[in-house]
Parts: structure tokens; C-alpha cells; sequence
């Protein structure tokens, strides 16, 4: 499992100066909700329950084998993590880094930071009509740092001592040390029953063993009709134990959520059109821009709009696999930026429906902008020595290409730099000294990702160097992933408004080693480790801030990644025969789940 599947995590939060219980948990300041509110800000308390949505999956899989989302191999279907397994709090989007109690009834922490207890709600109920206990609680925990899930469950999770069952509806996690972050995270993790894959014998089988087993969570919905490789159903459980809470009112209002799968993007599209489901969220903007049109748009019954929002831009990017010899010259790495040219790509393939992504908090609190202040200086100061000289001036910035002159520059600047790393151009190619020619290798899973990385190609075949595109199977590819066996590929990084303990999976030195980390760059910095354990530490906003900002400038002016592009607002198209939605739209809207979430049938 990878950052961007974890990114529901680091939702919650709260210090409190000594240990006391509250409804809600607020990483920075006070709740935006009280104690007592009746309901979301954003939903409709009446909207009625009914009917049917009908999805895409929003998944790159062409199928799935399992109904495990935890485990590390197989593909499970898309959404069943948010719409099956309750968390002990909820958040909200329309707020960041504050969360309300949903497994939870209160939530207390400690006056050193040093523990989170958690009081369950005595109504929580699973799908099997057991109780939500500490000990489930406990035994979810265990799991997911065991030795069958994604190391980045562990990575994230590294600083929690254990957990203790202090009774039936009691449980306490400990922390190693004081982390503001930890109460959110251990918030946020899904909770399980111990009766979820227990064999024939009574006993439970090894978790990697847990695959078509019908998953027990307490979630407002479970798994109804299947039909394998083609469409999955949730059903919304009538008697779900949590409908009445305010956390919960006016929400999971589908009576059920139908998941088509598609292999092919031109069909999804014509299904779409044709009327086959109700909702897709768009990411290609020449569909948007030329091919989402026709008959059903022209009588209103399908409308395409964009909601804006205000959540972070993340950091899509060309990740370099440092691991490969040819992409372990930090040098080498700058010229392959400089051959990027987005702005011809803005003109000629977005219609200029992108910005560029600048750096890894984008759009938050933690953006870098500048020169580094005194107290990033404190940070950086240490590692002068192991890191480039830029780290300690002005914030890069991707090289802006207007017009052909600036791009012929910036050709040159990077045929400079690859001398100096000891790569000159002969016989019609970039060879290094022992005469072998400069070759990489493009991996995706999308055969139209050639398409964007065509202009790219060619600018790289002026310096000499040869980017060959291969597109395999998804399957393949996720394989590849999780054995860093690639030299480029394109990760779509989502961004935090609360970063902490999972850019040690990202960027940490001991995830690089890790099979299925998401440390794709191969990240193995000290100086990289030592701000992630700074920002991870922080007990004040003021002092987080100098961290995201000094682990910035470094990936930045390290050169791991290529940034690519961002859009500023959710493009989806929706039947508005057959959809309602609430009049309000979060700023904090994660797309396909705000409808998921909050929308509702007009024909119940």
C-alpha cells in the first residue's frame, strides 16, 4: 500500500495541556464544531435515503481479486477501505487537521503526549451485530504492522509503543515520544473484527491468507452483487449503528453504490455518454476539452462542471530512481529537468487547464517561498556539507520556458552539467567515458502517457540522450513499483495539509530499502531524515513550519523528482436527472467521495 492510499489518515488531532476528554481532536487550535452539533456543515440533515449511484472505479486495475484493501498483493475494489471500516474519528472537509469522534464517543491525551485513550461507543456495532471492543481495536492495530500489510503502515507507525486494553470500550495507545500527529494517526486507522477471517478450526489465518473472505467492518456498507472483472455493488446497511450521529447525519444516502470497471478510456467515456453510470471524475484535459459533448449534455440530463477546492496541490511528479547508476549524479538529475518544457505542454496538449506544481506542500501552510529563514537555517546548518550549496539560497523553481531562445538556454545549461558529470556527446550520443550511450527507460502502465512524454523525449534527444517509453500491464507494473525495478515513471504524490511520519516512508533512508515503501527516489539523506524527524516532532505549528520548509528546499534542489502539473478544481460530469447534491461544496472536497458521501437520488 502507497502514500496516496494512506492519505485519509492524517486527518486528526489534539494537545491537550492535560489529560481530559473531548468530542473532538483539533491538531492545531480549537474544532470548528462544538460538542453537541448536529451536523456537518456541508450536508443536507434531510436529504432522503434511496436508490442507486452508479461509478466508474476510480482504480488504474482492470479488475480486482480480493476483498483485503491491506494486504500487499492482489488488487481489492475501489473504495470498499472508506465505505466498509469505521475509524475511531471521523474528518471533515471543511476543515483540515481536526476530527470528530465516530468509533469514538471521546478521546483523551495524556499531559506528556506520551498516550491517546479512546472511549468506544457502546452502540458500535459491526456487520455481524457484535460489538466494537477495545480488543478489536487492539487487534486491528496488531495487524496492520504485521508482517503481511505494506511497510508503510509500519514506517507510519513507528512511533506507537503498543496499545493497551484497559477494559471492554477502553483503549489506549502508546507513543514513544511526545508527537502531535500520532493521536490523529491512530484516529484514523481502520478498525476490524478479530471474527474477519478466522478459518474453519475456529482459528485466525495468517492475514496474506485473508483474501475473498467477506470483510466484518462497521462501516455504512457492505459487499452485495459481484460480478468479477466487470462491476461490484455496496449495499447501505439499513441498521447501521452510526446513521444518527452527528458526524454521520445526512451522509451514506445511496441505497447502493454500483462500481463499473472499465479496460479501456475511450469506452468508459462512450459508456458514460450513453447513460451507463451516473458520475466520472475527468483527469484528461483534451477529453475535457473536446470530447465531453453530445445529445445527453445538450438536454441538460448530463452536466459538466468543476467544483473548486482548497486542498493541497500534492506533488505529481517524473520520479528519477536514484538506485540506477545513470540517476545518481544529482547533476545528471537537474539536466532532465531542464529539458522539461511544461509550458509548451500547457499550449499544446492541457489547453491550459493546469499550473505547475511547485514543490511538496503546495498549496498550504507549509509552501516554500524564498530564501531560508533563521530558524530553517538552524535546521540546515548541520548538514552544509552533504548538501548542494542551492539548498541554502532562494527556493527553486522550475525552469520557465516562453518561447524557443529560453528553451535553447536551458539545453545548454544542461549539456554544462552533464560534462561536469563526466557524460560528453560523440558519434551522435551522450557517452560516458568508457564510450556508452545515455539510455533510460519511461515506465507506465497507460500506453497514452507517450503522448505527453513525446516532447520531452525529443528535447532529451538534442542533448544526446536516448528516453525510451514502455508501457506494461498494471499488474507488471504495481510488481516493478514494489521492487523499484524502473529508471523513470510518474507518481501522483497527494499533498498534506499535516505532514509527518509518512515522508519517512517517502523520503526516509531505512524505506529505501523496504520492498513496496514508497520511497520510489530512492531517498538515502541524512539531512532528509533529520527534518522529517523535526517536523514529525513539532509541538507548535511555529516550529513545524521550519521543517516542511528545510525538507523542501532539499528535495527540491536534490532533484529526485521532475514536477509535473496540478488542476485547481475536481472536473466530473453528473446525471442531474438522477443526482441531488447539497448546496454547499467543502473546500476540503476529496471528489468522487464528497458524492459518494453527501449526494443523494432524486429517485429513491
Amino acid at each position: 500500500m502507497q502514500f496516496w492510499r494512506l492519505c485519509l489518515l492524517p486527518l486528526l488531532g489534539l494537545w491537550a495541556p492535560a489529560i481530559w476528554a473531548a468530542h473532538a481532536y483539533a491538531m492545531w487550535g480549537e474544532p470548528a464544531l462544538p460538542a453537541g452539533f448536529a451536523h456537518l456543515p456541508y450536508v443536507n440533515p434531510a436529504a432522503p435515503k434511496g436508490g442507486e449511484l452508479r461509478l466508474v472505479s476510480n482504480l488504474r486495475a482492470s479488475t480486482f481479486d480480493k476483498y483485503n484493501p491491506f494486504t500487499i498483493r492482489g488488487n481489492a475494489p475501489a473504495y470498499l477501505s472508506a465505505l466498509m471500516f469505521d475509524t475511531l474519528l471521523s474528518g471533515s472537509m471543511a476543515e483540515t487537521a481536526t476530527g470528530y469522534g465516530l468509533l469514538a464517543e471521546d478521546v483523551a491525551v495524556a499531559a506528556d503526549g506520551l498516550s491517546a485513550t479512546f472511549r468506544l461507543r457502546p452502540e458500535a456495532r459491526f456487520h455481524n451485530g457484535k460489538p466494537v471492543t477495545a480488543q478489536d481495536v487492539k487487534h486491528s492495530y496488531d495487524t496492520l504492522v504485521g508482517q503481511y500489510t505494506s511497510p508503510a503502515y509500519k514506517t507510519m507507525l513507528i512511533e506507537v509503543a503498543g496499545v493497551d486494553v484497559l477494559d471492554e470500550r477502553t483503549v489506549r495507545y502508546r507513543f514513544h515520544k511526545p508527537n502531535r500527529e500520532l493521536p490523529l494517526t491512530v484516529g484514523g486507522l481502520p478498525v476490524f473484527s478479530r471474527d474477519w477471517g478466522l478459518g474453519e478450526d475456529g482459528r485466525p489465518k495468517p492475514f496474506d491468507q485473508v483474501v475473498m473472505d467477506m470483510p466484518i467492518g462497521s462501516g455504512p456498507y457492505r459487499i452485495g452483487p459481484v460480478n468479477f472483472g466487470k462491476d461490484i455493488t455496496y449495499v447501505r446497511d439499513p441498521n447501521y449503528w452510526a446513521r444518527d450521529l452527528p458526524v454521520r447525519r445526512g451522509t451514506a444516502n445511496f441505497d447502493r453504490v454500483l462500481i463499473k470497471i472499465y479496460k479501456d478510456n475511450t469506452a468508459r467515456l462512450e459508456a458514460l455518454k450513453a447513460g451507463e453510470f451516473d458520475l466520472m471524475r475527468f483527469f484528461s484535459a483534451g477529453d475535457w476539452a473536446r470530447r465531453v459533448n453530445g445529445k445527453k449534455f445538450d438536454t441538460g440530463e448530463l452536466v459538466k462542471a468543476e467544483f473548486p477546492h482548497k486542498l493541497p496541490t500534492g506533488f505529481q511528479s517524473y520520479v528519477l530512481n536514484t538506485r540506477r547508476p545513470l540517476l545518481a549524479d544529482r547533476r545528471v538529475r537537474e539536466a532532465l529537468g531542464l529539458a522539461f518544457d511544461f509550458e509548451w505542454m500547457s499550449r499544446q496538449l492541457f489547453y491550459g487547464a493546469y499550473q505547475r506544481v511547485q514543490g511538496i506542500f503546495g498549496n498550504t501552510l507549509c509552501e516554500t517561498q524564498g530564501s531560508p529563514t533563521p530558524a530553517e537555517l538552524d535546521l540546515l546548518a548541520p548538514w552544509r556539507k552533504q548538501l548542494p550549496p542551492e539548498v541554502f539560497g532562494p527556493m527553486f523553481q522550475p525552469p520557465v520556458t516562453q518561447d524557443a531562445m529560453a528553451l535553447r538556454e536551458h539545453l545548454r545549461r544542461a549539456l554544462v552539467l552533464l560534462r561536469d558529470a563526466g557524460w560528453e556527446v560523440r558519434d551522435g550520443a551522450l557517452r560516458n567515458a568508457q564510450g556508452e550511450p545515455f539510455v533510460l527507460e519511461y515506465m507506465d502502465s497507460n500506453e497514452g502517457g507517450v503522448r505527453t512524454l513525446s516532447s520531452w523525449q525529443r528535447n532529451l534527444q538534442k542533448l544526446g540522450i536516448t528516453l525510451k517509453f514502455r508501457s506494461v500491464d498494471f499488474a507488471l507494473y504495481q510488481q516493478r513499483l514494489q521492487k523499484f525495478d524502473f529508471d523513470i515513471t510518474t507518481i501522483a504524490y497527494q499533498g498534506t495539509n499535516n505532514p509527518g511520519q509518512e515522508f519517512a516512508d517517502l523520503f526516509g533512508s531505512q524505506a529505501a530499502d523496504q520492498e513496496d515503501s514508497g520511497n520510489f527516489p530512492g531517498v538515502k539523506n541524512p539531512a532528509v531524515d533529520a527534518v522529517i524527524r523535526a517536523m514529525v516532532s513539532a509541538k507548535t505549528l511555529e516550529q513545524m513550519l521550519p521543517a516542511c520548509h528545510a525538507l523542501d528546499r532539499i528535495i527540491a534542489h536534490e532533484h529526485y523528482l521532475i514536477p509535473q502539473w496540478s488542476a485547481p478544481t475536481h472536473r466530473m460530469v453528473y446525471d442531474a436527472w438522477r443526482l441531488a447534491r447539497p448546496q454547499v461544496v467543502p473546500p476540503y472536497s476529496p471528489g468522487e467521495m464528497w458524492v459518494i458521501d453527501t449526494w443523494w437520488s432524486k429517485n429513491p
